[in-house]
């Protein structure tokens, strides 16, 4: 790191220093699943200390920092339980969209909200029959003057129930490209016609739900971007949380806190001292994939396949140390609240969030394809 990046983060240390006393920053319990007093009142206290949005332009309340100083204060964020909750989406992705694709009056309503961490938002992209596979959605959103009016579902959404908007894609149209004709609305949660379901998940790091869209009216000036750009607007903007998730650095303290637990286990006639030598190497190759994909945003270089084939080394990492945490363990592994528990829950969330882990295996593979072929 630069001496400037070094101050930069030596000033994340010092505001994640006022995280209450009673903050679990241990690496098996990841704190950003809880939208709590706690993570709201911390998310007040980055903003007035310029760190909750601090690579936006200063024009849309940020500070103009650099792409790595912002990869520094993700990592250390992940270290200490991410404490930001909803806001790293909001920060990382959400934002960026609305401020390369928004309206002046979207961004004048919305940007300065997010910035200050006084807004929540979702995302309604997956249904009951359209995963990752956004190109198979079937929510629907028909014209009606200057208003449009959808019907649908969306499965899985987390943080629905503290959301002020939803983040919507719908279809607008019949392509015979089915990415060809999804847009993107900026839903209010308090529309008529929008129910909201709680789903309990085994995984436990998130409030799943379900959203339910009977006839929801939304006012054209609610679209983002034009009619049928919704695929383009969300392929750069997954590209950011991708990578702006860097779960590696939780998945070595996960290593680290078993070693210091379980260290009269490891034993080398075993093989388990090689094995996390095996394990440590795996989270070092997500971490340095995770810069390349960082480094080409810097340079202006195309980012999906970098950003794609980073998080899926991020994915094996977790559930490397997933397994590693199950058989150091034994049965005290299966104790709710252990450290082998929480890395296997987490390590679930991993190969799902952003794209499933195949997905992005598909995106590399055919990245590779066409270059082939050019």
């Amino acid at each position: 790191m630069s001496p400037e990046e070094l101050a930069f983060r030596d000033e994340v240390r010092d505001a994640l220093a006022l995280l209450p006393p009673g903050w679990d920053r241990r690496p098996s319990s990841l704190g950003s699943s809880q939208h709590s007093a706690e993570t709201e009142a911390f998310n007040r206290t980055l903003a007035e200390r310029d760190l909750l949005v601090p690579h936006w332009p200063a024009e849309f309340g940020g500070r103009g920092a650099t792409q790595w100083q912002y990869s520094i204060l993700s990592a250390e964020m992940w270290a200490n339980g991410e404490p930001r909750g909803p806001q790293y989406m909001n920060a990382n992705w959400i934002g960026p969209a609305l401020m390369e694709y928004g309206t002046d009056e979207q961004r004048a309503k919305f940007l300065p909200l997010i910035a200050q961490g006084e807004m929540v938002w979702c995302q309604g992209f997956s249904e009951p029959d359209a995963g990752s596979d956004l190109a198979s959605l079937r929510t629907r959103a028909r014209r009606d003057g200057e208003w449009y009016v959808i019907d649908g579902r969306k499965i899985w959404t987390s943080y629905a129930g503290d959301a002020s908007h939803c983040l919507l894609l719908a279809r607008t149209g019949v392509h015979e490209q089915p990415r060809a004709d999804i847009t993107i609305f900026l839903v209010p949660m308090s529309s008529e016609g929008l129910g909201v379901r709680p789903i309990d998940a085994i995984i436990g790091s998130h409030a799943f739900h379900e959203l339910t869209l009977d006839a929801v009216r939304v006012h054209e000036s609610m679209r983002l971007g034009p009619e049928g750009a919704g695929w383009t607007i969300m392929r750069g903007a997954l590209a950011n949380e991708r990578v702006g998730n860097p779960r590696y650095v939780r998945a070595v303290k996960v290593l680290e806190e078993l070693i210091a637990q379980a260290d009269d286990l490891l034993d080398s006639a075993d093989g388990s001292v090689e094995v996390l030598g095996e394990t440590l190497a795996l989270c070092d190759a997500a971490r340095l994939l995770a810069w390349r994909a960082v480094d080409g945003g810097v340079r202006g270089h195309a980012r999906h396949a970098d950003a794609s084939a980073a998080r899926a080394a991020i994915v094996l990492a977790e559930r490397a140390v997933g397994d590693v945490c199950s058989d150091l363990s034994g049965l005290d592994g299966v104790v709710e609240g252990s450290v082998a528990d929480g890395q296997f829950r987490n390590s679930l969330a991993a190969g799902i969030a952003s794209g499933t882990y195949e997905m992005q295996l598909n995106t590399v593979a055919s990245t590779i394809i066409q270059r082939e072929h050019s």
